[in-house]
């Protein structure tokens, strides 16, 4: 983003600019003595129709000032001479224009106000004549089309102002307009009428009706006959696609519509896609899929979008570039403050947006071309400041007093504490905050005793003192002196001391199983005079006993002691538990750990390796254990047969031992798709199972060097329909011009295929299947029949134009042009580290052959890669292709970003957070993400912004949690979470760090 810091010290400042020394109040409250403007209502876009009966055009300016402010209006950076034009009139700030001359009138108007602290500028409102021409008398010739052919019919709108019209159009008289359907499109860009094919109830007189929002006028055209020609029969005709879509720009959080539509007969089915990735899931489709819509588009968004249009006679397609770009947006801005006399300070404004913002300043109205930085402040820096940060997308502006003030001390708003209290042996901090201009320098008394910096007291450079290690010897009256060059004063408290808290019974670690009880003892002893609270903290986040309940319970046996019970225990109660004894002097805390051991978690990462005939090899991740290790694994499968069964798969070896994370999977039928997932036993029980694998397909059996064979599938009949003893089926096939039905009984009642081989029969011959049941009552009838191939060699070419790119740091896409041999039935992608990993050690990737690229996962970041590609089919795997190189991106940032206010803003919260600054081995942070979600679902709104901040709609009801992380070319980075609730506290977290933080909406209203 754009920024920039204003030196001030060698600012011009008008000779006419009265300097003052201001009293030691505050100027930014409601009862402040005076004020610089500020702006509540500013001048906007104003469009004025030619044909407006109201001849005047107001510009509206109005700012609060004390004391009033006195307007000046500028056109095109001009000042207006309001007493020597009458068609200028000033009501309070508002300029009202009479009687408006479009080329006079014409430009981009600002609001000057000013008063005795200062003088502001507005954001610039252009003002423009609007208007919508009649279209043209001559009569419009008729359209003579084929039925079965498309037609386009031209609008042509008249010369209008602005841009942005709607069209629709008229067919034989108003206001009968047509109906758009899959068939007709109104193209709201060139407002051209399209029907896809032209049949006989086209026929009539057709006008283009136009309308402008901004004048609120409408016009149409003289009509257009459209004619279709009768032809028998209708001809069909390919796809053409006629509305195009150009390259667009669009706004981050803006809307944006493009359009795609095809003529064709049959009419043609209109599809989306992007082609570096998904559609965006805030994307829908309307107008039969002419139109694609993209809400609150994010940078994410940019990137080439394809419309395909298809029918049975061909297909078109048509690709243009979206571009995100922003308007421009304050990541750091100025506020109005008052500053002491001869004090250094920074005016600092930083802007994001894309293009990135130019920065520029303001003083009293004036331009400056310098950053702000004073050094050594005078009353002739104080002033109205503005920064401008601008874009080729609009302007933003910030507003900001400055104030330079000189007074004698005085502690007349904010006294030295009247009583203090310090617990015996702790430490004391003593504030002492007058008003003064210049900082004052400052001492402290005891009594009569002048106090002086030792090892035990210390004055700070505010003010304030401190003293350590404090016994009933230091209790009395303490005296904090202030003097500066204009005056002195002196504010006194009186100090007592008073017992420290102890912690006399501190929790014990405890180690339990999931639904046991345990309890954490806590007692302190502490001053008689002072009240005692007890804070229980899990992991830093304080239990929350009104929402949980269910499983913790404070023990309160007596003031002092505050006993946690803990019951039915899950996995999610281990972690370190801390008491916080706590008086409003002081505080002392114990912790211990709590350890609940369950059954393991579920393994992640499941993904199939080395697909053969029979076999393949399975790889998973650990999950965790939970606190008791993984004794064993257990694989299960399943078909396409049985999508609802899991069932144990066979292992080789049989037993898969805690710490493996491969096992091989046997016993599988040839040819047949599957999936697989993985569950982790312990002592305690045995753990969810993890999500399924990808699916993938076996390999075909038969060793085709010297053996041709195939294959039929069964879909095995329910015993419940066996109806009687010696259940089997009997397969009959033949090639697909024979005569001749060869007929095999295959006895076995599971039995889901059959293979029969045959050396004689050549590669990819066709053949005609069916198959019947029998038992010993006799045969049922025939299935449907079914086409197969015989099995083929393998593919003799290996793919090409094999292309690839890093996504991020652990993922990469490739892409490669198919094989043309029809045998091919899938690709094997294998990917692996050029210096660290041999290629017996790649990963591997199976597609199948309607795919041309895939993801690569699991990569590591700032790796150099190679890549191969090859063809296979039910015979094996063809040649490889040529190695690819590629270069995996810097990891992702690994620190999350700290959370550091939560403010209301309304109806909405502002959730601000400090830069991250990525490592040396990490990637340059591009943003960050926002996920905003119900504390109880994992999906939610996702934002992306080049800010530290965000406003996010406060809701009413549940809890809300947001997640921050940077995100980068790597990928995406630590979260950091903060919780939104209407409850009494807040929580930030982030990894495994967590701090409390007292809620700031407490109790407002």
């Amino acid at each position: 983003g754009g920024s920039s810091r204003l030196f001030l010290s060698d600012l011009l400042v008008p000779d006419s600019f009265n300097l003052f020394v201001c009293m030691c109040v505050s100027f930014l409250s409601d009862d402040a003595t005076g004020y610089g403007p500020v702006f509540e209502d500013q001048p906007v876009e104003t469009i004025y129709p030619e044909e407006s009966p109201e001849a005047k055009i107001t510009m509206s300016c109005r700012a609060r000032a004390n004391p009033p402010a006195t307007y000046q209006w500028r056109l095109n950076s001009q000042n207006i001479d309001l007493d020597g034009d009458n068609h200028y009139t000033l009501v309070g700030g508002d300029l009202v224009i009479s009687n408006p001359i479009k080329n006079k009138h014409v430009g981009n108007y600002s609001c000057v106000a000013t008063n005795d602290y200062g003088t502001v500028v507005s954001r610039e409102a252009g003002v423009q004549f609007g208007y919508l021409d009649f279209f043209s008398s001559e009569e419009r010739e008729a359209v003579h089309v084929k039925e079965g052919q498309g037609a386009v019919l031209l609008c042509a709108p008249p010369p209008h102002y602005p841009h942005e019209l709607s069209f629709r159009w008229i067919l034989n008289e108003f206001p009968i307009f047509i109906t758009l359907d899959k068939r007709r499109f109104v193209s709201q860009t060139t407002g051209n009428l399209y029907i896809s094919k032209v049949d006989s109830s086209d026929s009539g007189n057709y006008s283009c009706f136009v309308s402008s929002a901004s004048i609120a006028k409408s016009v149409f055209s003289k009509f257009i006959p459209l004619v279709p020609l009768a032809e028998r029969p209708i001809r069909k005709y390919p796809a053409d696609i006629k509305v195009k879509f150009p390259d667009t720009y669009a706004l981050v959080g803006q809307n944006v519509t493009i359009e795609c539509f095809a003529l064709g007969n049959p009419i043609p089915q209109i599809r989306w896609k992007k082609t570096n990735g998904e559609l965006p899931s805030n994307h829908d489709v309307s107008m039969a899929g002419a139109h694609l819509h993209l809400y609150n588009v994010q940078y994410e968004d940019e990137g080439t979008y394809e419309c395909e249009a298809l029918n049975s006679k061909g297909k078109d397609w048509h690709r243009a570039r979206v571009f995100v770009e922003a308007f421009p947006e304050w990541t750091e801005s100025i506020n109005s403050t008052e500053k002491d006399i001869s004090s250094d300070y920074t005016m600092s404004c930083v802007a994001s947006g894309k293009p990135k913002p130019h920065v520029q300043w303001l003083k009293n109205s004036y331009y400056d071309k310098r950053d702000l930085r004073f050094s050594g402040l005078t009353f002739k820096d104080s002033g109205m400041y503005q920064c401008i940060a601008e874009n080729r997308h609009g302007v933003i502006y910030a507003n900001a007093e400055l104030r330079v003030i000189a007074c004698a001390p005085t502690f007349e708003h904010n006294p030295v504490k009247w009583r203090i209290l310090g617990a015996k042996n702790g430490r004391v901090v003593i504030e002492c905050k007058p008003k003064a201009a210049p900082k004052p320098s400052f001492s402290w008394s005891k009594g009569t005793e002048l106090l002086f910096n030792s090892t035990r007291v210390l004055i700070w450079e505010d003010g304030s003192l401190e003293i350590l290690n404090v016994t009933e010897a230091d209790e009395g009256r303490y005296t904090c002196f202030a003097e500066n060059n204009r005056g002195k004063a002196n504010s006194t408290g009186s100090l007592s001391i008073t017992e420290a808290t102890k912690i006399t019974l501190a929790p014990s670690n405890a180690d339990v199983k999931v639904g046991e009880s345990t309890h954490m003892q806590c007692a302190a002893s502490h001053d008689s005079t002072l009240d005692i609270t007890f804070v229980w903290t899990l992991d830093a986040h304080a239990i929350d006993f009104d929402r949980e309940g269910s499983h913790y319970e404070r023990n309160l046996n007596g003031g002092s002691s505050g006993e946690l019970l803990i019951k039915n225990t899950q996995l999610k109660h281990s972690g370190r538990y801390t008491c916080t004894a706590q008086t409003p002097v002081d505080n002392v805390t114990a912790s211990a750990n709590l350890v609940v051991r369950g059954p393991p978690g579920s393994p992640g990462g499941v993904r199939v390796e080395e697909i053969r005939d029979k076999s393949v090899h399975l790889i998973w991740s650990r999950g965790t254990d939970n606190h008791s290790p993984i004794s064993k694994y257990t694989i299960q499968c399943r078909d396409s047969f049985s999508q609802e069964d899991w069932r144990d798969a066979t292992t080789s070896p049989p037993d898969v031992e805690g710490n493996a994370e491969t096992a091989t999977v046997v016993d599988l039928f040839p040819w047949t798709e599957y999936e697989f997932r993985v569950i982790a036993t312990n002592t305690l029980g045995t753990g969810d199972p993890s999500s399924p694998s990808p699916k993938v397909t076996t390999l075909e059996a038969g060793n085709l060097s010297t053996l041709i064979s195939y294959s039929v599938y069964l879909q095995p009949v329910q015993p419940q329909y066996y109806y009687g003893r010696n259940f089997g089926y009997i397969v009959a096939f033949k090639p697909r011009d024979g005569y001749e039905w060869r007929k095999v009984t295959v006895a076995d009642p599971e039995a889901k295929h059959y293979v029969h081989k045959d050396s004689s029969i050549l590669a990819s011959t066709e053949f005609e299947v069916k198959v019947k049941a029998f038992n010993s009552k006799g045969e049922g009838p025939y299935s449907l029949m079914a086409v197969i191939y015989s099995a083929q060699d393998v593919p003799s070419k290996a793919p090409t134009s094999v292309g690839a790119r890093a996504l991020s740091a652990t993922e990469a896409i490739v892409w490669w042009l198919p094989v043309t041999q029809h045998t091919v039935e899938g690709y094997q992608v294998r990917y692996w580290r050029k210096a660290e990993d041999s290629e017996t050690s790649s990963q591997r990737v199976v597609v199948s052959s309607r795919e041309n690229q895939t993801r690569l996962d699991n990569m590591r970041p700032d790796s150099h890669y190679l890549i191969e590609v090859k063809a296979y089919n039910a015979a094996g795997y063809g040649p490889p292709s040529q190695h690819l190189q590629i270069y995996t991106k810097k990891a992702p940032p690994s620190r999350p970003p700290k959370i550091i206010s939560k403010k209301l803003k309304g109806t909405s919260v502002n959730i601000a957070w400090e830069h991250v600054e990525p490592l040396a081995n990490e990637s340059t942070i591009d943003g960050y993400k926002v996920l905003y979600r119900q504390a109880s679902k994992s999906t939610g709104m996702l934002f992306t912004t080049g800010k530290r901040y965000i406003d996010l709609p406060m809701h009413k009801d549940g809890d809300y949690i947001v997640e921050v992380r940077a995100y980068s070319e790597g990928g995406d980075g630590a979260v950091a979470q903060v919780r939104i609730s209407g409850k009494t506290s807040i929580k930030y977290q982030h990894n495994t760090f967590t701090k409390m933080y007292e809620d700031p909406f407490r109790g407002r209203n």
